[in-house]
């Protein structure tokens, strides 16, 4: 089946290739991005860092769109608007113990950033400006479990290590990584293995707190991607020039607040247990005090630009140094990219450091 990037990008198929972007110690040829655009900028278009941040945007939309495909596939409402799977029961059963409207959420979150990434790439696309196609990239493998497409991916969720210090973050009124504090994991063992957030095959259905427990993870998971968006649309809106682009950033990134709102909300249900198969352990949050209890889902008051201020409920971090290369870094520590491609790294590592170049007026 066609993917929704390749119908958007019907019209011009030029693959890319990006020059010279590092990974780890070496340079790989990765090619230039794709683009349908004229050589000059049109009449009141982008600055160059303005459209390096948006292209970086796009790639980051894309990478969700890709993940959050595969859930709807497994979990999520199957229907036109989001096309592709034909469901998962017994794993839908499992993610609705966290909330009977999971399928629903799934399916809109999903939907949403589908529309995210083709917005900003039309945007692009309207100033004259380069727009990014991954599908090159779409090489790793779909889960074999019943409901899921055989199609290449760009993400990998059945090897999961999922950053669970989010929870406490929000929940503290002293710490804030912008300070370079670092935070507690509320789920210690998510943070540490690699786990799956979808079956990978149909033997992953049981037993039962087996696959709740591969539920769970993606509860969890679904908030860690969610709060990743918040913050990087905060930080990078903070390097934008044209009112524009600050209008697009602030609105998209207004968004994903509100999916990180639900997420967080809804991984809070997620059932104590220990995975019999492989002794993941989901703890009670409730056991512990404020700093991991589950109904206190709205961000509490914590230090904000200086300690000498009071303090005041905000989006954290928002540092915006390095905040495009941190994204990069938070995905790949995850797991997401497991199975990708050198020439892949190449590709999103020029674009991140394209967009954390970029400063207003320039």
């Amino acid at each position: 089946m066609e993917t929704t990037e390749r119908v958007e990008h019907r019209t011009s198929r030029r693959s890319f290739l990006v020059k010279g972007a590092a990974v780890g110690g070496g340079t790989v040829a990765a090619g230039r991005l794709l683009s349908d655009a004229s050589p000059a900028f049109a009449s009141g278009g982008l600055t160059k860092g303005d459209a390096a941040i948006l292209r970086f945007l796009a790639a980051a939309e894309l990478i969700e769109t890709d993940l959050w495909r595969q859930y709807n596939e497994l979990a999520g409402i199957q229907d036109s608007e989001v096309p592709g799977g034909s469901g998962n029961p017994a794993y839908t059963e499992a993610v609705a113990v966290l909330d009977e409207d999971m399928a629903q959420y799934i399916h809109d979150n999903t939907d949403d950033e589908i529309s995210h990434a083709r917005f900003i790439n039309a945007y692009l696309r309207a100033h004259g400006a380069q727009t990014v196609n991954l599908d090159k990239f779409r090489t790793l493998p779909s889960s074999k479990a019943t409901g899921a497409q055989q199609i290449g991916r760009l993400t990998n969720l059945m090897q999961l290590t999922v950053n669970t210090s989010f929870w406490t973050r929000y929940r503290s009124d002293s710490l804030n990584p912008d300070f370079g504090d670092t935070l507690p994991q509320a789920i210690p063992d998510l943070a540490t293995g690699q786990h799956p957030a979808i079956p990978r095959t149909d033997a992953d259905l049981a037993p039962p707190d087996h696959l709740q427990s591969i539920a769970n993870t993606a509860g969890f998971h679904f908030a860690w991607v969610e709060q990743g968006g918040t913050s990087l649309y905060a930080a990078l809106a903070q390097r934008v020039t044209h009112s524009e682009v600050l209008r697009i950033l602030l609105s998209i990134g207004g968004s994903e607040i509100m999916h990180f709102q639900t997420w967080q909300d809804k991984a809070g249900n997620a059932p104590p247990l220990t995975d019999p198969t492989t002794g993941l352990t989901f703890p009670d949050l409730n056991a512990d005090g404020e700093l991991t209890q589950t109904n206190l889902i709205m961000p509490e008051p914590t230090i904000f630009l200086n300690r000498k201020f009071p303090i005041v409920s905000i989006i954290r971090p928002t540092q915006t140094k390095g905040a495009a290369m941190g994204t990069v870094k938070a995905f790949t520590g995850d797991g997401l990219f497991i199975g990708q491609s050198k020439k892949f790294f190449a590709v999103l590592t020029r674009l991140a450091r394209a967009a954390d170049a970029a400063r207003h007026g320039s």
